[in-house]
């Protein structure tokens, strides 16, 4: 079947540019430049997953398009198009932080987040149950907004992150606690997976949630679009059906 078929193409996607993170990973604080901010940063290794990844899809996957963080879009002919990330929580991978993954999705079809120093592979088919290490995984069932433990992230540019910071001091007041990890698409396969109740975050960009959107929504909770506001960008919120309303006043408005 088709989707068993990109599957495993996924996952080999994101084996190989884990293995290019976890090879460079003692010498990534030498390589590194900046890219929209000083702050936000561009290594070696990066660009080294990203071409492991564009390698095997160019193999096996050749008329497919290609969207990727560190590289050019390269149009295909099939009609379908993959979104990656080589390496999703850069900073962390910098600082020897064990909260990075890569992220590979072909939009609407399978999405892959791997975290190599947890052997976490998380997995989906789109119209299946989604998966850790080959068994089902479920959210929390966290239906109460005061109940809910809420992961976040902030963006590189200063301007961004003040924003982001006045959402959070409000957002507070209404829920269990706020948790920072670091990575997108770690925070959307913890989401699914329960370890999380709810996720939300201005700024993101296709490569940092398209696996982990498939993923969340696979798993049965809801999603929202977040509107840019100030110098935020658009962004997401992912609740159970049953919060994510009440979720959506308190950080849309913002």
């Amino acid at each position: 079947m088709i989707g068993e078929e990109l599957l495993a193409v996924a996952e080999a996607a994101a084996r190989a540019a884990a293995s290019e993170l976890l090879t460079h990973q003692d010498e990534a604080h030498s390589s590194v430049e900046s890219k929209s901010t000083p702050t936000d940063p561009v290594s070696a290794a990066d660009l080294a997953a990203e071409s492991a990844i564009r390698a095997v899809l160019a193999e096996q996957r050749p008329d497919d398009a290609i969207l990727g963080e560190e590289g050019d879009d390269s149009p295909g002919t099939s009609g379908l198009r993959w979104v990656v990330d080589p390496l999703d929580g850069t900073v962390n991978y910098l600082y020897g932080i064990p909260q990075w993954c890569v992220s590979v999705a072909c939009e609407g079809q399978v999405g892959v987040i791997f975290d190599p120093l947890g052997d976490e592979l998380f997995s989906v088919i789109v119209g299946q149950r989604p998966l850790l290490n080959g068994e089902p995984i479920a959210p929390s069932g966290c239906e109460r907004v005061d109940r809910a433990l809420v992961a976040t992230g902030f963006g590189y540019d200063p301007a961004v992150r003040l924003g982001q910071g006045a959402i959070v001091a409000e957002l507070l007041g209404h829920v269990r606690d706020i948790r920072r990890g670091g990575s997108a698409a770690l925070d959307l396969a913890w989401t699914a997976a329960g370890r999380y109740d709810a996720y939300f975050e201005r700024g993101v960009q296709a490569w940092d949630t398209a696996a982990g959107l498939l993923i969340c929504e696979a798993a049965g909770l809801s999603t929202r679009t977040l509107d840019p506001s100030g110098a935020q960008g658009a962004g997401v919120l992912v609740a159970a059906p049953q919060m994510i309303d009440q979720l959506f006043e308190l950080v849309a408005a913002a």
